[in-house]
């Protein structure tokens, strides 16, 4: 479990916003494509039901975050939540204002 927290870790410390992802959900659709439209481009995506330590990454998460579901979405370092958590900070205008906030 170690490796993989300092994976999960490192992914978190070395980009501006990350997407934990499973490559056939809505949710993670919607809420890439919401990125997208926030003018977001070059986000961390790892779809954990394509990688190999996935199903770690997950549980590791579910630690770190009290959340199992995906997407599960870190910006700025800081835990997001998932899409509806991600949907309202888009409807309230924040979610540009973290955008653009400088790290």
């Amino acid at each position: 479990m170690a490796n993989v927290q300092q994976i999960v870790e490192d992914i978190i410390a070395n980009n501006k916003v990350v997407v934990f992802s499973k490559s056939y959900c809505p949710y993670c659709r919607k809420a890439k494509e919401i990125l997208k439209q926030n003018g977001c481009k070059d986000f961390f995506v790892i779809e954990l039901d394509v990688d190999d330590n996935g199903a770690a990454i997950q549980d590791y998460l579910m630690e770190k975050t009290g959340q199992r579901t995906v997407p599960n979405i870190f910006i700025n370092q800081k835990h997001i939540g998932g899409c509806d958590s991600l949907s309202g900070l888009d409807r309230q205008g924040e979610l540009k204002k973290l955008l653009t906030h400088k790290a």
